[in-house]
């Protein structure tokens, strides 16, 4: 499980994602959600942002002052294109240092991505880059225990993981952020999704 790998999947379909998924309301009652939560609205980053801008638009449209972030450069590319007045990184989320503290940070369908010894330390990264009361949106892998799996989208492999929903929360807890909505949200499919805040 190799983020480089992953972002050169990416890549590949970054042009159809963008087709594909730019008027998609898939996320967006989520975002909505967790957008309820936050006291407060001055940054906020799209971890995993890819090409379609959509949690970019609902973002901007609420007042924050919206950045997005993904390993691959397709994507950041055609996200550019879209939206010229925001600031995008092309970085891997591991290696990522953040510069500001934010009051909201999703991470849609994105660290689910990462290797298995990666997701501790990237949400408390994402956790630590929250300013007070600031509000951390993400999805993640379901079931008690951690585990790996692999699956095919639009032709490319894909490989995911997860800590286990009880692990990720003890990780929350450790890092000053209180869980405030937690769903399957595709039951019966495992897939969750955290609405979480700091304290």
């Amino acid at each position: 499980m190799n983020p480089n790998a992953t972002a050169a999947r990416y890549n590949q379909i970054a042009l159809w994602w963008q087709t594909k998924h730019q008027d998609s309301p898939y996320g967006i009652a989520q975002l909505e959600q967790a957008i309820k939560f936050t006291s407060k609205r001055h940054s906020a980053i799209d971890v995993g942002c890819g090409s379609s801008g959509r949690f970019i638009n609902i973002l901007s449209k609420h007042g924050f002052q919206a950045e997005g972030l993904d390993i691959s450069t397709e994507m950041i590319n055609l996200a550019k294109h879209l939206h010229p007045e925001i600031t995008f990184y092309t970085e891997d989320i591991c290696c990522w240092i953040p510069g500001k503290l934010y009051s909201l940070i999703s991470a849609w369908d994105s660290i689910f991505h990462l290797p298995l010894n990666m997701q501790q330390p990237v949400i408390k990264k994402l956790c630590d880059a929250l300013d007070s009361d600031g509000v951390l949106l993400f999805t993640c892998g379901g079931g008690h225990t951690k585990s790996e799996i692999s699956g095919a989208f639009q032709g490319q492999d894909f490989e995911y993981s997860t800590l286990g929903v009880d692990a990720l929360l003890r990780i929350l807890k450790r890092n000053h952020c209180t869980c405030r909505h937690l769903e399957y949200d595709q039951y019966p499919e495992n897939h969750v999704y955290i609405i979480a805040q700091k304290t």
